[in-house]
């Protein structure tokens, strides 16, 4: 999978390989990326299939708060939490088109003639129904089908509804600030994740806890569940490890600590840093607190082991 940066890159890109192929284009901002997003990206997959066209992911390079109100945006989906999504799809491409003074102010109009048409060579436009597009968003699903003259086809996919409410980023935001990590689960139809580097943390957890854990420090703009303990299981290259995971500051060994990720992966004592791991957050255990002492702070850690110990026997039993 290919990802450009602007619709220039895309066109030239079609330029230089002769692909006359035309795109199948998949339409929206894909925060989360929940199950509304995978059936209308199932949908063009498919009937790009039928048609013989290129696939490609059309959104946006941040979130459009950031732009229009300058506030710090929460992402469920980094831009490269979605790129590693997409790539595992088998989409073709990925465009992260960029919002900037000239290009949010670009008339609906044009948007459809310049950006779909002359700009990636679109044929084909799954969207959802609540879809906008061009300045001031005043494109819509309606107005996208008039514009298109023939020239490209339009496919309205429906929004999903799971347990009588519809599927949306809104939601699984509202479940994953609760910390309901199970529903937010089913409407991503994965766990919630969060990824990166592993750094040096204080190694208290080795030097003093016997419980030796792994630090990320998730990205800036990363949504975050509440601060606490959930049980998770960590990605390390192609391998899975069962692991109990603080996020928070940790105010128990620091004053004004910096909001980190901190795991602990069962059965497993290498060395990790400096490599990219992902861990799933499957479900939370308690809030984050301040202890008295050190030795509260480590009967309550032995105490979250042994809770996820259960877990985990558990769920392996029901998998049986």
């Amino acid at each position: 999978m290919k990802v450009f940066h602007g619709t220039e890159e895309y066109r030239d890109f079609l330029r230089n390989t002769g692909s006359g192929k035309g795109t199948a284009v998949a339409l929206g901002k894909f925060d989360g990326i929940h199950l509304g997003h995978a059936k209308l990206i199932d949908a063009m997959i498919e009937e790009a299939g039928k048609r013989g066209l290129n696939t490609l992911l059309f959104t946006f390079d941040k979130p459009f708060a950031s732009y229009f109100t300058g506030e710090k945006p929460e992402v469920l989906t980094t831009n490269k939490e979605r790129e590693e999504a997409v790539r595992e799809w088998g989409i073709d491409h990925l465009l992260e088109y960029p919002l900037r003074s000239d290009t949010v102010s670009v008339s609906p109009e044009d948007f459809v003639d310049k950006v779909l048409i002359e700009g990636i060579n679109t044929k084909f436009i799954a969207a959802g129904p609540d879809m906008s597009y061009g300045s001031g968003g005043k494109g819509n699903i309606t107005s996208l089908r008039e514009s298109s003259r023939g020239r490209f086809e339009v496919l309205e996919v429906e929004k999903v509804k799971l347990k009588g409410e519809t599927v949306s980023s809104t939601l699984v935001r509202d479940r994953l600030k609760k910390g309901e990590m199970e529903e937010v689960r089913e409407l991503l139809s994965r766990p919630y994740s969060v990824s990166g580097k592993v750094s040096h943390g204080r190694k208290l957890g080795a030097s003093i806890l016997n419980m030796p854990t792994v630090n990320i420090m998730p990205e800036e703009y990363k949504l975050l569940p509440p601060f606490g303990v959930y049980f998770s299981e960590t990605v390390v290259g192609s391998e899975r490890f069962k692991s109990i995971t603080n996020i928070g500051i940790k105010p128990t060994v620091q004053e004004m600590g910096q909001v980190n990720c901190e795991t602990f992966l069962y059965g497993f004592a290498e060395d990790l840093y400096g490599e990219n791991i992902r861990v799933e957050l499957l479900h939370f255990l308690r809030e984050e607190k301040k202890f008295n002492s050190m030795e509260d702070l480590k009967k309550a850690m032995h105490d979250d082991m042994l809770s996820g110990e259960e877990y985990f026997n558990k769920t392996a039993d029901m998998e049986d």
